[in-house]
């Protein structure tokens, strides 16, 4: 005798089978959403203190001698060396005070900062009298660095000196300028 077994699809089973495949679906819907992912970031800014330049002493060019026939020049390093050409001479006991420009420069710590030099000539007057200052370097030239925040710059010139040029003490009337910026 041979068995048979026959199963009928009562309307239940046709729910349980509807609902088995909307869950499948919804698995699978699910699954490729997933598939999408999201990162996040965070925005950040440093404010840096402000890069200053403070002037600690004026330059100097001391005491010069000159003919009366041929001007020359007085030239000033940064390290406050002086040294001349021409008709001009820089006596060796009365010196006077010589002193290349110093200032101090503060800001961030380990940044690095650009030097503006002037680039015209500044004239400095003894009454009606003038000579102009020229040439302006630098040190460090160009370009410096504030080790733990500070660092100092010096700053030298040419000062050109006519023929008789009258004697008196020469002033500039208006200060020049030492421009730093952050590079």
């Amino acid at each position: 005798m041979a068995m048979s077994l026959t199963v009928l699809k009562t309307p239940k089973m046709k729910k349980v089978t509807t609902i088995a495949l909307v869950l499948l679906a919804s698995i699978a819907v699910s699954n490729h959403v997933s598939a999408q992912e999201t990162a996040t970031a965070t925005a950040t800014a440093t404010i840096v203190t402000p890069i200053s330049i403070s002037k600690d002493v004026d330059m100097n060019f001391g005491n010069v001698a000159v003919q009366s026939t041929t001007g020359g020049t007085v030239v000033l390093t940064p390290g406050g060396v002086r040294s001349r050409t021409g008709g001009v001479t820089l006596p060796s006991t009365a010196t006077g005070t010589v002193t290349a420009a110093s200032f101090t420069v503060t800001g961030t710590g380990n940044y690095s900062y650009s030097i503006t030099l002037p680039s015209s000539a500044l004239t400095i007057t003894s009454g009606a009298n003038t000579m102009t200052v020229t040439n302006f370097t630098s040190n460090p030239s160009g370009t410096g660095t504030l080790t733990a925040g500070t660092q100092t710059l010096t700053v030298g010139a040419t000062l050109n000196v006519g023929a008789a040029q009258p004697a008196g003490t020469y002033t500039s009337g208006t200060p020049f300028n030492v421009t730093v910026n952050y590079n």
